[in-house]
């Protein structure tokens, strides 16, 4: 066994000699032998492997208590491991990245005053379909509140229900542009909070896509694979993502948008209001409003299959939300209404 001083294993495996010291203090990295009169360390050529995995470990930004836990691991669970750590590290810089980008917004327009006064008119519409023999969608329409919620598993009806309802309260509140961030994040705690509370929840959840109106602004809450489009000047955008297994697909350029149409796993939620902390972290927008835009929430009941063209023409055809949710119900059904399907369309006017 070939032993190697201190420094030359620490240029070898490149952890600095401070850095071996301490994890042979925290029993991560022992050293094969210490010189019993000088105290000096020695490491056997053999451990440079392990050194190597700690160090690229380290510079990864992984703590050392779940190195340890990787380094006891043979190579195919410690691999499953370090993948899971860095998808929990790229959740998490999502979601900072999407707090990052709703703050800038914020900021940017705290200090506008608002030149007009608008309001919303508003229509909310959910049905069972054509082949689901419960509806486990919630859809409502408020003053202040737009929200759709998809529920999935034995309690998803319950857990849909549960979601709207704690964003309700809202609706009897005044919200101030200002305070947005913190109504947000209220609600939302709230809302999984509630979904949480259901004593029959397991695997079950719901999606939520939901909007606050301040009045100047639409603050807009997002997650799984629910949907919010905007209608503005003639043209459609959708303005969520979907949080699926076939959207990360596409985002990876592993699948093509049409070949997710068929996929067998196009309805796997990845994000979801659910017992799981890891999924249910929702993604935050804010959206200035002008007169004239249309904008429609919608369960997956909808837009897999009506396809947005077809979605498009009937909230440019259809001036009032109410007459515009039933026809877009009835085009989901005319499609085969194979799922719940819920529609909320809301209409930003000048007031009076």
């Amino acid at each position: 066994m070939g032993m190697l001083t201190i420094g030359a294993f620490a240029k070898a495996c490149r952890l600095s000699p401070k850095a071996l010291r301490l994890y042979d203090e925290l029993e991560l990295l022992r050293p094969a032998r210490v010189d019993p009169d000088t105290g000096y360390r020695y490491y056997a050529t053999e451990q440079l492997e392990q050194a190597r995995l700690v160090a690229w470990l380290r510079r990864l930004g992984m703590p050392l208590a779940r190195i340890r836990t990787v380094c006891a691991l043979r190579p195919g669970p410690a691999a499953r491991e370090i993948r899971a750590y860095w998808a929990g590290v790229e959740s998490e810089t999502t979601s900072r990245r999407d707090l990052a980008a709703f703050l800038v917004d914020h900021l940017t327009h705290t200090s506008e005053e608002d030149i007009s006064m608008l309001e919303l008119r508003y229509a909310a519409l959910s049905d069972t379909g054509l082949v689901r023999a419960a509806n486990q969608d919630t859809a409502y329409a408020g003053t202040r509140v737009l929200a759709v919620a998809d529920g999935f598993g034995p309690a998803g009806a319950p857990a849909s229900t549960a979601a709207v309802e704690a964003l309700k309260a809202l609706d009897r509140d005044i919200l101030p542009a200002g305070s947005v961030l913190n109504l947000l994040e209220d609600a939302v705690r709230g809302a999984t909070d509630a979904v949480r509370n259901i004593e029959e929840i397991g695997d079950d959840g719901t999606t939520l896509t939901a909007m606050l109106w301040t009045g100047s602004r639409l603050a807009l809450v997002h997650i799984g694979d629910s949907r919010a489009y905007l209608l503005r000047d003639g043209g459609m955008f959708r303005i969520t993502h979907d949080h699926t297994v076939v959207q990360s697909l596409i985002d990876e350029g592993r699948l093509t948008a049409e070949e997710a149409t068929t996929h067998p796993q196009r309805a796997l939620l990845i994000r979801a209001l659910t017992t799981d902390d890891t999924k249910s972290t929702p993604d935050l927008r804010l959206h200035d409003a002008h007169p004239g835009d249309r904008y429609l929430l919608c369960s997956d009941g909808l837009s897999s299959v009506v396809p947005d063209p077809a979605i498009r023409r009937i909230l440019s055809s259809v001036p009032d939300p109410e007459a515009a949710v039933r026809a877009l119900v009835t085009e989901a059904n005319e499609a085969g209404g194979p799922d719940n399907v819920s529609c909320v369309v809301a209409d930003v006017v000048e007031a009076g």
